[in-house]
């Protein structure tokens, strides 16, 4: 029997959800498994970034179950694993391997990771969701909700989080080394798929899906329409069916370490700017603001995010002048207090320095508190596979994770809305324009729905 998501949760349930703290493991898992007992790994969308999660979770344990829409993806990934039973649907995975998996990696197109992972969880089954966490603003709520309910370990798959320099930066931020941090400016290379300008309409032509192709399941909850090459392999990031563009794509990855820094929750407002919006793809720019509330002694935040090209061919960065003479680099991040500035060249946080220079020469870190593993990407899938045997939650649980999903794709909303958005988090919705709030949740198609 496939998995129902009748469960309907109030807003008064997703209030308390909110509460979280950073890092904080709110849940005992369901089971703790002995240290020297096997996992039971499946992978659901095993092809491009799912490739790689796959395998470093099968460093831990044993791959049993492989599922992708692509049987060229499938097939190649079957031979790394050839003892792993295959699929094409999850659901169909997870009805006929019943009681025979234990942890599950979810690398889909956006749009089918809030289902994947929940039929998971509804099942007792620990998950490690691929960033952006969810397509939508309300599946990152429900994600989080489902994981404490159900008393799994998660991690999303923002692999920076276990770089040691991102830690490091973190602690930096955190001993005071910038003062009283109230500005950050993430930029982003993105995007490097086709969107607007120059896709703005579906394509007309009439393809038929090759053999390898299972259309149906790559639809998913999305609305029913026609295959074309358009949209798999890759492509799919900038339809607004399928992603959630340059923001979902890189956002909780680039805004990571000054969101964990800051310990950074609920923006109270958020303003986008972009190009004319057309109906199926994501802008070919967009500079996103966002007000965070003063909290505890660290004074409110602004946090602006900046995407594209304009239509002069210019990148969309922040002002020269807070580089304070560095070259912009394609994607990084500046946070900015008022005793200096931490400017990040990377995409992850993995590497920064302090400005200006000579401000901070001969400045010590702080000792460390943030664990390190020096592992990177796989590091990640370590630590979650250690929390799932009884060590402790991993940096991207979902209680964390949900809050830095929730905020980088509340700058869709607003880029959608074209309104300066008046936010309450805990209550989950839009204060000032009811009908932003209808842009927090899909409907899905039947056969998907929640």
């Amino acid at each position: 029997m496939r998995p129902t998501f009748s469960k309907s949760y109030s807003r008064r349930t997703f209030l308390g959800s909110s509460a979280a703290t950073a890092f904080g493991l709110l849940y005992l898992p369901s089971r703790v498994f002995g240290a020297n007992e096997r996992l039971r790994f499946a992978g659901i969308g095993v092809g491009g970034k799912g490739s790689s999660d796959i395998d470093q979770a099968g460093n831990l344990g044993d791959v049993v179950a492989l599922c992708d829409i692509d049987d060229h993806s499938l097939d190649e990934k079957a031979k790394k694993f050839p003892k792993a039973r295959k699929f094409n649907d999850f659901r169909e995975m997870f009805d006929k391997m019943q009681g025979q998996i234990d942890a599950v990696t979810v690398s889909t197109p956006d749009h089918t990771h809030a289902v994947a992972a929940a039929a998971a969880m509804k099942r007792k089954l620990h998950v490690y969701v691929q960033k952006p966490l969810a397509h939508d603003v309300w599946e990152c709520r429900w994600l989080q909700r489902l994981a404490r309910d159900n008393k799994v370990v998660t991690q999303m798959g923002n692999q920076g989080t276990a770089s040691d320099e991102l830690r490091k930066g973190v602690e930096v931020i955190r001993a005071g080394a910038l003062g009283k941090v109230y500005e950050v400016h993430v930029w982003t290379n993105r995007p490097v798929w086709p969107q607007s300008p120059k896709v703005t309409q579906r394509p007309t032509e009439v393809v038929a899906a090759p053999s390898h192709v299972h259309w149906e399941e790559f639809l998913g909850t999305a609305p029913k329409r026609p295959y074309n090459p358009a949209y798999h392999p890759f492509n799919w990031r900038g339809w607004l069916d399928f992603g959630t563009g340059a923001l979902g794509d890189m956002g909780c990855h680039t805004a990571n370490m000054p969101f964990m820094a800051l310990k950074l929750k609920h923006p109270s407002i958020i303003h986008a700017r972009s190009e004319a919006l057309n109906s199926e793809t994501y802008p070919a720019w967009a500079t996103v603001e966002y007000l965070f509330q003063a909290e505890g002694d660290r004074p409110a935040v602004r946090f602006v995010w900046y995407e594209g090209h304009f239509a002069d061919g210019k990148k969309n960065l922040p002002p020269m002048e807070l580089f304070l003479g560095k070259t912009p680099s394609d994607s990084g991040s500046l946070i900015i207090g008022d005793k200096g500035t931490m400017y990040s060249p990377h995409d992850y946080g993995g590497d920064w320095k302090l400005l200006p220079e000579k401000d901070y020469e001969g400045y010590q870190a702080p000792t460390p508190t943030l664990a390190r593993n020096g592992k990177g990407d796989q590091g990640q899938k370590d630590e979650w596979a250690a929390a799932i045997k009884g060590g402790p939650a991993p940096l991207a649980n979902f209680d964390y994770a949900s809050l830095l999903a929730e905020t980088i794709l509340l700058g869709n909303v607003a880029i959608k809305s074209g309104k300066i958005l008046e936010w309450d988090g805990p209550e989950l919705k839009v204060k000032n324009d009811a009908a932003a709030n209808h842009f927090l949740k899909r409907e899905y198609r039947p056969g998907w729905v929640v």
